[in-house]
């Protein structure tokens, strides 16, 4: 079978088995979001992506802070999604939104605890604890829409397939998306893209580095 007819058929499985033809909880735009990380400091940003760094929606954006500590960027109620290697985590936000932050060590967070923008997650890492790679300790930060909460119960699966399957299924794009007070645009090949500073219009190249101001 052709792999994009394979995989097309792959996403309309899973939207068939968890009902995810249902419409959003909220019809509301994606919230701004707080940076995954203490403002004020210098960031490295691998620049937006795909969730398995090939192909499909682009809802992921790697971050390295400086200080390797990473934060909730908007208040809501984490879930962690375990597998054989460990947890990562997620965070459920009003209107059926997710946050996403893999790759931590160090976890600081509990299942089902109610957390605030800003709140202490762990620490940038490499961890796989659902597989996939990682090459320098960063926050792998994705954004999703859930349309209902069986949707979002992750609990053992693979990463494999949460990158492909269901992130064709319920990823959101970070293209056009504010986060702490920058605007991030998606660019023509993976891992690229630009931060603007929308306090100013400073406008940074990603991959690169800049100052997390807000």
């Amino acid at each position: 079978m052709n792999l994009s007819v394979r995989a097309a058929s792959l996403a309309a499985a899973v939207v068939s088995a968890v009902g995810l033809l249902a419409p959003p909880a909220s019809a509301e735009a994606f919230p701004p979001l707080a940076l995954p990380f203490e403002a004020g400091q210098q960031v490295y940003s691998a620049g937006i992506h795909s969730d398995d760094g090939g192909t499909g929606v682009r809802n992921a954006i790697d971050f390295s802070p400086a200080d390797g500590t990473v934060r909730a960027s908007l208040a809501g109620t984490v879930h962690l999604q375990h597998c054989a290697g460990g947890d990562w985590v997620t965070i459920d936000h009003p209107g059926g939104r997710r946050t996403g932050y893999y790759h931590l060590e160090g976890i600081r967070v509990t299942e089902g605890e109610q957390v605030e923008a800003g709140t202490v997650l762990g620490s940038t890492g490499n961890a796989l604890p659902c597989g996939g790679s990682s090459t320098g300790a960063h926050v792998h930060f994705t954004l999703w829409t859930l349309p209902n909460a069986a949707a979002g119960d992750w609990d053992g699966v693979a990463f494999a397939r949460i990158s492909t399957t269901l992130a064709t299924a319920l990823g959101e794009p970070i293209n056009g998306k504010t986060l702490g007070g920058w605007r991030f645009t998606e660019g023509a090949e993976q891992y690229s893209g630009t931060a603007t500073h929308l306090a100013d219009e400073a406008v940074i190249q990603l991959p690169g580095r800049f100052r997390a101001s807000p």
